[in-house]
């Protein structure tokens, strides 16, 4: 071959001529490329979510001096004000405990003897799955039994939220020897579920570090609490942000969060709506006028369900047990005078 030929060979390559076929990757390449990025990034985020978790771990910090009440194979803490009067037993929402509770309480102590609940799985009660309404209502009999709240000094249950459920359930079991009157309070004891498959899906460790990571954000507490709670609510402190925080720290809380994501919160069935409509007690709805939770075409739907008269409209949104104490102890008060 001559030099000109080969210099024009060269100059032929350079301005495009006889282009030499692209190299295509086959596409299970790509494919395996893919699944291989994907596994080294699952591998890596759960060794890193192990990791956190090891680092975090550690006894959940627990108040002293807490009142405990045991029967019926639970143990339940409480929290107690009053000392005459009928008998008051305030029953917490999900995610909530009798803290909840703190300025309600007092309130109505004026009048009655007042006790407030830690449900299983949620606060410094000890841990008894499964989390259900049945379950958690036969925690609460078992609480009036340990502390003779029955027969002639049977209490009015108040249920907050979707503790609706459990205060409905209980009066349909235990019937007018362990119930003076019901309560829904914020709450319609219809089911609320989610996405069910977020409960397969954040399985453990992620679900530990989520959490963990979720509590330890103040920002979110306080965001999550005026969210729910409203304008008229008082500002969460730093010690108020802790009382929120600690009962969701404590161990039966994973498991708790596990069974609300995979099944929704406690909620009654239609045959327990007809039968709490038939147990012979007063009944009230009372419901936060800004409630975005709880309309009040809800509330009226949920008198109708148990079988009470008009509801009860007090100011606040989801939480007026602490936006409207004063008015909230008035509507129960209705009940007895």
């Amino acid at each position: 071959m001559s030099d000109s030929q080969s210099s024009g060979d060269l100059l032929g390559l350079l301005a495009g001529d006889n282009p030499r076929p692209t190299r295509r990757r086959p596409l299970w390449r790509v494919v395996r490329w893919i699944l291989a990025i994907g596994v080294i990034l699952v591998v890596a985020l759960t060794a890193a979510s192990f990791g956190y978790n090891v680092i975090t771990n550690g006894p959940a910090p627990r108040p002293s001096g807490l009142l405990m009440a045991s029967g019926g194979g639970f143990d339940t803490r409480y929290l107690q004000w009053g000392s005459t009067g009928i008998p008051i037993v305030l029953v917490p929402g999900a995610f909530e405990t009798a803290d909840t509770f703190d300025q309600l309480g007092p309130v109505l102590a004026a009048h009655h003897r007042v006790y407030a609940i830690d449900l299983t799985g949620t606060g410094y009660s000890t841990p008894s799955p499964p989390y259900d309404a049945s379950h958690e209502s036969a925690q609460l009999l078992a609480f009036l039994d340990a502390m003779g709240l029955t027969g002639a000094n049977a209490p009015i249950l108040v249920g907050h939220s979707a503790g609706a459920a459990v205060v409905g359930i209980a009066a349909v079991d235990g019937g007018p020897q362990y119930v003076h009157g019901v309560v829904f309070l914020d709450g319609d004891a219809t089911p609320l579920s989610g996405p069910q498959w977020l409960g397969y899906l954040l399985i453990n460790p992620y679900r530990t570090s989520l959490l963990r990571i979720a509590l330890s954000q103040d920002w979110l507490v306080r965001d999550l609490y005026n969210a729910q709670c409203g304008p008229t609510c008082p500002a969460l402190s730093a010690a108020g942000v802790q009382t929120w925080v600690e009962p969701l720290q404590q161990p039966g809380f994973y498991g708790e969060l596990a069974y609300t994501l995979q099944h929704g919160i406690t909620s009654m069935t239609d045959a327990q709506f007809a039968a709490l409509r038939r147990v012979q007690v007063p009944k009230l709805v009372v419901y936060g006028a800004s409630d975005p939770q709880m309309s009040t075409s809800d509330a009226a739907e949920a008198a109708k369900d148990i079988g009470a008269p008009t509801p009860v409209s007090v100011p606040g949104e989801h939480l007026t047990m602490i936006s409207s104490p004063d008015q909230v102890a008035a509507a129960v008060d209705s009940l007895v005078m």
